[in-house]
């Protein structure tokens, strides 16, 4: 059974599509592993992967998945398992993700750089028997230490050197190989190119894609505990061909994407991998992202494709050699994870002359929901318009039962084929999170006359002052239009008069000399009073999460910590 988008009349935000798409959508009723299929069907002696100079074509990328799949299946491994990946952007990535799920299992993504408590959490949480990832102490070291304390048996390692090209392994393992794990292959321990030495012919096992799930999605956690979402085949290759629509015309030769947000964050296994294995193109990866190896890989390798977080392109605009690198090959950015600031995409734009657009998702829909259209560039501050067959709705705050008018706000509503089909495991977070098919954001925001979404904030990061709401991002936006910062977070601190109040922390750019009564001085004049942060803190550097995106949660919990301590 396929989902198909039906409008009995326009949506506000058809008139702002492109005249030659229809927001009407049907997604295919498709495995995920068959977006790897079909590329190397159509495209075998095409790049797929170019990982740090060596390159691997797509058909050499999709036996590697047949032989991840059969080996799997031949330990044991049968339809529903959980299969977890603790890798860093790699080509192993790519073959044990569409591997496992060709044999039937389920994906349950890992970050390397977890703690050993955030790990077992999710191993735990999740029912993983079997993780798969690299030799490199730091990471191979916590998920041994992990087989100890939960249900977790059978570690396939993943050779760093294995993967680079002949010199560039020499290379690493004579100036490197103290980073490197040193392997017992024993009963836990079972090397990749042992995993995959047999003929890649998996059994075939029957997915429903509609019900079967691809993907276990964890959130962030930055309030309460981590939750993973059920992704549907059908949720994760509906996305990835919303995108693909979205994207318009392509090289019919393959784009070149450069992939240095990670693939364990749902935004990039989308707008990164996904993406660039549907249009057959080169992913130029890296493990993680470097400023500098990137502004060399775009001079250098001229990737037309860049999807990031607004921090990488802050970092690029605000390079002190940027003059120095041609980043002219660069014909569209996606800008994802967290809002975009719009100093920061004009910046951007001016440098490189590429189309920037906003997007806007969350993990529960796989992850993407609206986007600013690329023929027009969307309008500054807009997280976009709904992408074909998808639905938003403003509902109120206080009981979510009445849907806003245009320009009134309240909390974000999206309805899709790319909404998750629940928690794993956690049936009240699911019935508070789901409600009739339409998932409840968490997100504040409003949507224009012509269909554009504009957020304001998370519902939990309101600041609510003298019994007013007042919204993060609008101060965070009046700061970025100083030309002396880099980056500002606000939160709200409690007030004995007002119940709380604002406070920024700010970076300034290098060499930037402002007071704090000056910046005051500035942003006061873009703000209403109730807006007005009662602090400023200057900071060399903001807390970010692990793939950029700056936090609030240290300086909220740095604040509190003050005030236990009064």
């Amino acid at each position: 059974m396929s989902h198909t988008a039906k409008s009995m009349k326009p949506h506000l935000w058809e008139k702002s599509y492109p005249e030659n798409m229809n927001w009407a959508f049907t997604a295919k009723s498709q495995p995920v592993y068959r977006l790897l299929e079909t590329a190397a069907e159509n495209h075998p002696d095409r790049i797929c992967a170019d990982f740090l100079g060596r390159e691997y074509a797509y058909d050499e990328i999709m036996r590697m998945a047949n032989q991840v799949a059969k080996g799997l299946q031949d330990l044991g491994m049968k339809k529903g398992d959980r299969i977890g990946l603790c890798l860093p952007n790699c080509p192993y990535y790519i073959a044990a993700y569409f591997g496992a799920m060709k044999a039937g299992c389920t994906v349950v993504n890992f970050n390397p750089l977890y703690t050993q408590e955030e790990l077992e959490y999710q191993i735990n949480d999740s029912g993983i028997r079997l993780m798969f990832t690299l030799d490199v102490e730091a990471i191979y070291e916590k998920v041994e230490k992990s087989v100890d304390h939960t249900q977790l048996s059978k570690i396939v390692v993943c050779s760093l050197p294995g993967a680079l090209s002949c010199v560039k392994s020499i290379l690493f393992k004579l100036f490197k190989g103290k980073e490197l794990a040193t392997i017992e292959e024993n009963n836990t321990n079972i090397l990749f190119t042992n995993l995959i030495a047999n003929d890649g012919q998996p059994t075939k096992v029957e997915i429903s894609p509609e019900n079967d799930i691809a993907l276990l999605q964890y959130t962030g956690g930055t309030t309460g505990v981590p939750k993973g979402a059920m992704l549907t085949h059908e949720n994760v290759y509906s996305n990835a061909a919303q995108v693909r629509l979205w994207l318009g015309d392509v090289d019919e030769n393959g784009e070149r994407f450069l992939g240095v947000i990670p693939f364990f964050h749902v935004f990039a296994m989308t707008a990164v991998m996904n993406l660039a294995i549907h249009t057959a193109s080169r992913i130029i990866m890296y493990p993680r992202f470097n400023l500098d190896d990137t502004l060399k890989a775009i001079h250098k390798l001229k990737p037309t494709i860049f999807p990031g977080v607004p921090t990488i392109f802050n970092a690029i605009n605000n390079h002190k050699d940027i003059l120095n690198y041609n980043l002219s090959s660069l014909k569209y950015c996606i800008s994802g994870g967290a809002t975009l600031p719009e100093q920061v995409r004009d910046t951007f734009v001016n440098l490189t002359g590429c189309k920037m657009v906003e997007g806007y998702g969350l993990s529960e829909c796989s992850p993407v929901a609206t986007c600013n259209p690329p023929h027009t560039g969307g309008k500054p501050n807009a997280i976009g318009i709904p992408l074909p067959g998808t639905c938003v709705e403003i509902r109120d705050l206080d009981k979510n039962e009445k849907v806003l008018p245009t320009g009134e706000r309240g909390e974000v509503f999206i309805r899709g084929p790319q909404v998750m089909k629940g928690y794993w495991g956690k049936e009240e977070a699911t019935k508070e999170t789901l409600i009739d098919d339409w998932l409840k954001t968490g997100d504040v925001g409003y949507m224009d006359e012509d269909g554009y979404v504009f957020l304001t904030d998370r519902l939990k990061e309101i600041i609510i002052t003298s019994g007013y709401n007042v919204y993060p991002r609008m101060i965070e936006e009046a700061f970025y239009k100083n030309e002396m910062v880099e980056e500002v977070i606000v939160i709200g601190i409690p007030d004995d008069n007002k119940g709380e109040v604002p406070k920024a922390f700010v970076k300034l750019k290098a060499d930037a000399h402002i007071t704090k009564e000056e910046l005051l001085t500035f942003v006061k004049s873009r703000l209403n009073p109730i807006e007005k942060p009662a602090e400023i803190e200057f900071r060399d550097e903001l807390p970010k999460t692990l793939i950029g995106k700056l936090s609030k949660k240290e300086l909220i919990a740095e604040e509190k910590e003050k005030r236990n301590q009064k």
